[in-house]
């Protein structure tokens, strides 16, 4: 008998282990306030910024408050999850609420931020129906992304201000500390509805031990990349999926338009300021058409497209791939990881010198968010100095995480430079506004074209990734012959003319089958494309 009941004892101490363990956060029923949060950030960021605020809060306001984590996938997932909210919850509020008719032309227009003047009557009345509403879609906080995602977001009417217009505006909002714009690229909203929380740039995590094995050097720039040596041993990340491997695309781009730019337009001279404009025009969209081949090249050496950006560091960790595209701080937490637990430094992460710019991953509030003051609190630590300590700082510092190094770069300007930074920082030596020559970001060239890229992307490497790979090696055996090679890196279906005209049309068009019919036309061309590539370097052998 007395065994029996220590068996039972032993159980239940077993079942009930993982509820005394249970983190107190996970207890929202219990808290005074709750923030409803939708993001990709990892689960350190998550458990950093929880218990930094839950603290901060309580300490304030005496409340306590709990953050409710939405967690659906990538950035991608996040706008498709957000727009079909406000959908429903506009429709909702149209029909029932205001006794007005639904229809296709109410659905496109109201959260249309670009709204001709000469639309239908219907459109304008829905779109500043929707405006004036209080419309949500359940959740508080947008946390994490990128700019493009945020500045579209801010567009629809999905983004309200972060501050109320009877309080002074918060301290980030002073150019000296978050800039609305540097090197090129947007850091926070003119008009307050999102900010950046933190810096970006991309880079290669590489894996010593395996490039070695393969007899390649450290890489530098990206293309580095493209050696056929690196066959089946690059990891990417499926930009339609993932917003951030889709702006380290655009970096490649970025990069050599500015390299093609450099050459035909800044060293030369020109008779009239005309002539010097269609240079500049002609040079980025050659510059365009080379960074199309350097990222075509690279995918014919990627192993897959992941729907998870964060497995490229994992699977270069875990010596599945030589080296893959990551953002900074997937690398670095990566480095991190293997340093701590096994003292290894077969893992190291670079970022291409003149070939990345810093980015933010912004934060805002939503249009009809159920906790707006709470919500707002939040927001509020996230870009207070004490929360922006969190970032960079190493755990157990003052100020400090308390259980992760997030690897991070804060974006405000005055969290660098602060006393003990050498011994507190992780990485001390990281200063991005004090880099003098930036790879400085000209949206004009690429920034209208984001989604483009995805499309391009995904009808030219995603959708023919096998008949690439083969291609490739059947080129790469071969010696690379020249009419080989000039079939394979043909470009003219997807050049910059193309993506800003017939593509963009398709993507814009309100029937969706314009941009399926072209999707299937382009990768059928891709495809034979290739096969006629691999026959050319099977003939030249």
């Amino acid at each position: 008998m007395s065994k029996n009941i220590g068996l039972l004892l032993l159980l239940a101490v077993v079942l009930a282990l993982p509820f005394a363990l249970r983190p107190k956060a996970e207890f929202s029923g219990r808290a005074d306030d709750t923030v409803v949060i939708i993001s990709p950030h990892n689960e350190a960021i998550r458990y950093e910024f929880e218990a930094a605020f839950r603290e901060s809060y309580h300490r304030r306001t005496g409340r306590t408050v709990a953050l409710d984590w939405r967690l659906i996938g990538g950035t991608s997932e996040i706008t498709r999850y957000l727009e079909g909210e406000y959908v429903a919850s506009f429709q909702n509020h149209w029909t029932r609420e205001l006794g007005r008719p639904w229809s296709a032309t109410v659905q496109a227009a109201f959260s249309d931020g670009r709204l001709p003047k000469d639309a239908p009557d219907e459109a304008k009345a829905a779109r500043e129906a929707f405006i004036a509403s209080n419309v949500g879609c359940g959740i508080d906080v947008f946390f994490g992304g990128g700019a493009y995602d945020f500045i579209s977001q801010a567009r629809a009417g999905r983004l309200v201000p972060l501050y109320r217009e009877d309080e002074p505006k918060p301290d980030w909002m002073d150019e000296a500390v978050v800039p609305v714009k540097h090197a090129g690229d947007d850091f926070r909203d003119p008009q307050g509805r999102w900010t950046g929380t933190v810096l970006s740039s991309f880079g290669i995590v590489y894996n010593r031990d395996a490039l070695a094995r393969l007899g390649l050097p450290d890489p530098v720039r990206w293309a580095d990349l493209r050696d056929p040596r690196y066959l089946g041993q690059v990891a990417l990340a499926d930009p339609t999926k993932s917003g951030s491997m889709n702006k380290a695309f655009e970096n490649v781009l970025q990069e050599k338009i500015h390299e093609v730019v450099r050459a035909r337009v800044e060293s030369a001279r020109f008779a009239t300021e005309e002539a010097r404009r269609a240079a500049e025009a002609a040079a980025v969209a050659e510059g365009w058409s080379e960074g199309l081949r350097l990222l075509q090249a690279i995918s014919a050496n990627s192993r897959y497209f992941t729907d998870s950006a964060q497995k490229v560091p994992v699977d270069v960790a875990a010596g599945n791939c030589a080296a893959g595209m990551c953002i900074d701080f997937y690398g670095r937490q990566q480095v991190e990881a293997l340093s701590r637990r096994a003292g290894s430094e077969r893992v190291a992460y670079v970022s291409p010198p003149g070939g990345t710019v810093f980015s933010v991953d912004p934060i805002g509030l939503l249009k009809g968010a159920p906790s707006p003051g709470p919500a707002r609190d939040f927001i509020e630590f996230v870009m207070s100095r004490e929360g922006q300590r969190l970032w960079n700082r190493k755990p157990g510092t003052e100020g400090g995480p308390a259980r992760y190094a997030l690897r991070r770069l804060p974006v405000r300007r005055d969290a660098y430079g602060e006393p003990g930074d050498a011994e507190s920082r992780s990485d001390p030596l990281e200063a991005p506004y004090a880099i003098a020559e930036p790879l400085v970001y000209r949206p004009e060239w690429t920034a209208g074209l984001f989604s483009e890229l995805r499309f391009i992307m995904r009808v030219m490497c995603l959708d023919a990734h096998p008949e690439l790979v083969a291609a490739w090696r059947e080129v790469a055996a071969a010696g690379s012959p020249p009419e080989a090679i000039a079939a394979l890196r043909d470009v003219s279906a997807v050049d910059y003319a193309t993506a800003g005209g017939a593509i963009k049309q398709a993507l814009r068009a309100k029937d969706k089958t314009a941009e399926l019919r072209l999707a299937r036309e382009l990768g059928e061309r891709f495809r034979a494309q290739y096969a006629r590539a691999a026959e050319l370097a099977r003939a030249g052998r």
